[in-house]
């Protein structure tokens, strides 16, 4: 193979490398740009609850469907071990005092996020309060096994006492 032949080979395997490269670079900054991961700046609003489960930070923060914000950390209080939820809230968008907040799902098989139903009270919650009705993620597992086993959640009831020997007859 001549010298022209090699540096051809060269030149068009390095421009297919490097449109290889630009489209993966391109896709990388739709995906950050699509989830909205590092897009959000905002304010600090917290919630105390008893199970988080699928909950994870990154997760949405959802009102009408519509994500406003984001899961910034998880913590666990020691003394009462109830989960504190820091979330991360656009600027732009101002929550009620009295909203309420609780973990759901996006269908059967979808993954978790809160929910923010607002409330109608004028005043706005501030920076760093906390939602006063907050409810916590249901174990659906546990429901769907106490459904199958037939049990209401009740203790179990005694087993049936062997029958007694008639008293002899005079």
């Amino acid at each position: 193979m001549s010298q022209v032949g090699v540096k051809r080979s060269n030149v068009s395997e390095t421009l297919i490398g490097a449109i290889v490269v630009a489209v993966a670079i391109g896709f990388i900054i739709f995906a950050y740009m699509r989830t909205g991961t590092g897009s959000l700046s905002g304010y600090e609003l917290l919630a105390r609850l008893p199970q988080v489960d699928g909950l994870g930070v990154g997760t949405d923060v959802r009102l009408a469907g519509i994500k406003i914000g984001s899961i910034s950390d998880l913590t666990l209080d020691p003394k009462t071990y109830m989960a504190t939820v820091h979330m991360s809230i656009r600027e732009d968008i101002k929550i009620p005092t009295d909203s309420s907040l609780k973990v759901t799902s996006a269908g059967i098989l979808g993954s978790s996020y809160l929910a923010i139903t607002p409330g109608g009270d004028e005043a706005v919650m501030k920076p760093g309060a906390s939602f006063a009705n907050a409810q916590g993620s249901i174990d659906v597992m546990g429901l769907v096994g106490r459904f199958i086993g037939g049990g209401n959640g009740d203790a179990p009831k005694p087993a049936p006492q062997a029958p007694q020997p008639l008293p002899p007859s005079p």
